[in-house]
């Protein structure tokens, strides 16, 4: 799973010209969902972006998570994350898994997190959506389950 956390002032998905949802203070995260990916893959990401501290403290440290601050997530489907431009100028998205399985674990993402106690508002998986977003800082980290076992060797 490739996940793109945003930290968000606040962040709001239209579908069809209407507001759709929105969170105030929080995390946007873009997740796409890989052909590799396996439900353990989905929890341990789940896990990260929970637990990512990149709120600030009281002495102006990234030292405090989502949930610290009382914050939303806003997850919005994005197999466009697994565009590969390594060969000419058209992405290939052969890496991205397919629907209904790729939707599957983009919805079990979802549950991981409100199991893990965060409020989540969601975008529609396989719409076309308009998302805005007020950065804050602006904060972004890219997260990517593959990349992440290659550095530790495992899964927390």
């Amino acid at each position: 799973m490739r996940t793109v956390i945003q930290r968000a002032l606040g962040a709001r998905v239209y579908i069809d010209g209407g507001l759709y949802s929105e969170i105030p203070r929080g995390l946007l995260i873009l997740a796409g969902v890989s052909k590799n990916d396996e439900p353990d893959d989905i929890k341990y990401m789940a896990r990260k972006c929970a637990g990512l501290r990149i709120f600030e403290d009281a002495q102006g440290k990234m030292n405090l998570s989502v949930s610290d601050v009382g914050g939303e997530l806003l997850i919005v489907s994005n197999f466009t994350l697994y565009g590969d431009c390594s060969h000419g100028r058209r992405p290939n998205f052969t890496a991205a898994e397919n629907t209904p399985r790729a939707e599957e674990l983009f919805e079990a993402f979802i549950m991981e997190c409100r199991e893990l106690g965060l409020t989540v508002k969601t975008g529609s998986f396989g719409a076309d959506m308009k998302v805005e977003l007020t950065n804050d800082g602006p904060v972004t980290i890219i997260m990517d389950t593959e990349e992440m076992r290659k550095n530790d060797g495992k899964k927390e």
